[in-house]
């Protein structure tokens, strides 16, 4: 073979796998034009042509359009710059692709109604500015105030939830759970006393009554019990707080009875709202921060056993 040999139609469908009619195509589309043509009037094409054609089938097996491979064709583009800017593309669709994946493995595990499937897939879909400013207009909402505190404020924007690219199951359900609460007037008022206590180091008065001693021995107990996957709610949950009643009852000199445990859960639903407890532990998640330990918060768990009905 060498630089005047001349083809048909039908040996170059045998050399590159291309059809007779697909060739003929691209023939008529003056993607590669026949070199010349037989005393019969057939087209003949040379080893510049099945050349051409072998790229343009490498290219559109790689999904480019014809338009850009015409380009590329008559060197107006090099295969190159085709690359990148597909392989840009191509990106965009599986990172698309991943969100999805990630959203249908939360609507297998949790049995989602279609209305919750139409929010999730809303909210998921939300570009990057979108989720940003969703944040911002929480921040605001929450401290955009005279009397705001400013060290609240840089507290929550630099832990702002930042959804990733990819991001797992748990990830896309967390950041869902974010979206809502944030979108809640009564969550933000919360969040807003809760943000002040913890940035001006309040310390909650039932925790100064009973000491440091105590409150350490408490929030290593309920965090064992939910590293073991003990649900409060349920009777699994009773040694663990009926000793802590016990304890907390010897302090403050009262009998360790349900009136008891039903002001302890007071006490400490006002000093830790489980809503923004929840808040924090959902952004740990969306942003794939490690959950330290001592940060765990705890108190949710020990306020749902404290409030849970028990025959004493």
């Amino acid at each position: 073979m060498d630089a005047t040999t001349l083809y048909s139609i039908g040996e170059l469908s045998r050399r590159t796998g291309l059809s007779v009619r697909t060739i003929r195509f691209y023939s008529d589309s003056g993607v590669v034009a026949p070199t010349t043509r037989s005393p019969a009037g057939y087209r003949l094409y040379d080893l510049d042509a099945l050349r051409r054609l072998e790229l343009l089938r490498t290219l559109r097996e790689l999904g480019i359009d014809l338009a850009t491979i015409q380009r590329v064709m008559d060197r107006e583009l090099s295969v190159a710059e085709v690359a990148a800017a597909h392989v840009e593309a191509i990106d965009v669709q599986i990172r698309a692709l991943q969100l999805r994946r990630s959203v249908l493995q939360v609507v297998a595990g949790r049995g989602s109604d279609p209305e919750e499937i139409t929010l999730m897939h809303r909210l998921t879909q939300l570009s990057v500015e979108e989720r940003r400013r969703l944040i911002d207009d929480f921040v605001e909402g929450t401290f955009g105030t005279v009397d705001a505190d400013l060290a609240a404020v840089a507290m929550v924007r630099a832990a702002a939830p930042d959804l990733p690219d990819d991001p797992s199951s748990e990830q896309v359900a967390a950041w869902v759970e974010i979206a809502e609460l944030v979108s809640d007037d009564a969550f933000r008022t919360r969040m807003r006393r809760m943000a002040l206590h913890q940035v001006t180091g309040h310390t909650p008065a039932i925790e100064t009554e009973v000491g440091e001693e105590l409150m350490t021995f408490t929030r290593q107990q309920v965090t064992e019990a939910m590293e073991s996957g003990i649900d409060p709610l349920t009777d699994r949950a009773a040694p663990v707080i009926d000793d802590l009643v016990e304890r907390f009852s010897e302090v403050f000199g009262h009998a360790a009875d349900k009136e008891f445990r039903d002001w302890m859960a007071w006490r400490f639903e006002e000093a830790h709202d489980p809503k923004v407890d929840r808040y924090w532990r959902l952004v740990w998640i969306v942003n794939g921060w490690q959950i330290v330990p001592n940060l765990v918060p705890v108190y949710s768990w020990l306020i749902q056993a404290l409030r849970m009905d028990r025959d004493l």
